[in-house]
């Protein structure tokens, strides 16, 4: 397994988080949570924000990465061997993307004062080349609220949409993606140049 590197991107860092990040990611994710969403932390979707440690630290196959501005982390991107669940996503989602080889990315939020710098773009392309050099992924795999203002458009320049939850008043409205998972040390084949 290669660890994807630090890089800058003007001002910011780019980089996988470290344990001393946890605080500032967590604070990230749930002023996401309340702000920007406007549900709060629910329990069932949000377990891992809880334990980062846990869930990205101890688990050689998950990944949390942040973006950084001298001491202050203003993003998120996390990497996790689950695929989505049914419910609330429809039983063929779950099963295209089953758990263990589907890399999903999780947690892809920027605080909104730091938005439009490239930070949301850069930490998905870590995450998709920390799954290029982890052995057993086969597909990357997320899913979006296109309700958030800026999620969708930013997710159609990355990825290849699979399915538009909306269609479906069945199961969550949420849009489904795939990424290729890029050539290791490469990035995704499809992405302009960073």
């Amino acid at each position: 397994m290669t660890e994807p590197t630090e890089r800058s991107i003007g001002r910011y860092d780019v980089r996988p988080a470290r344990r001393d990040d946890i605080e500032g990611a967590r604070s990230v994710m749930l002023d996401t949570f309340y702000r920007v969403f406007e549900h709060g932390y629910v329990p069932r979707w949000h377990a891992d924000v809880i334990d980062l440690g846990r869930a990205y630290f101890d688990h050689p196959r998950q990944r949390l990465f942040v973006a950084a501005l001298d001491d202050e982390i203003v993003g998120t991107a996390a990497v996790r061997a689950d695929g989505p669940q049914s419910p609330p996503h429809a039983p063929w989602i779950a099963q295209r993307y089953p758990s263990g080889t589907t890399a999903q990315i999780f947690r892809v939020y920027v605080r909104p004062e730091h938005r439009r710098n490239g930070l949301a773009r850069a930490l998905v392309e870590l995450a998709c080349r920390f799954v290029a050099g982890t052995p057993g992924y086969q597909t990357i795999y997320l899913h979006t609220n296109a309700a958030v203002d800026g999620a969708e458009p930013f997710w159609r320049s990355v990825a290849e949409e699979i399915h538009d939850g909306r269609t479906d008043p069945r199961y969550s409205p949420a849009v489904h993606f795939e990424i290729p998972i890029p050539t290791p040390g490469e990035s995704p084949n499809h992405w302009p140049s960073t």
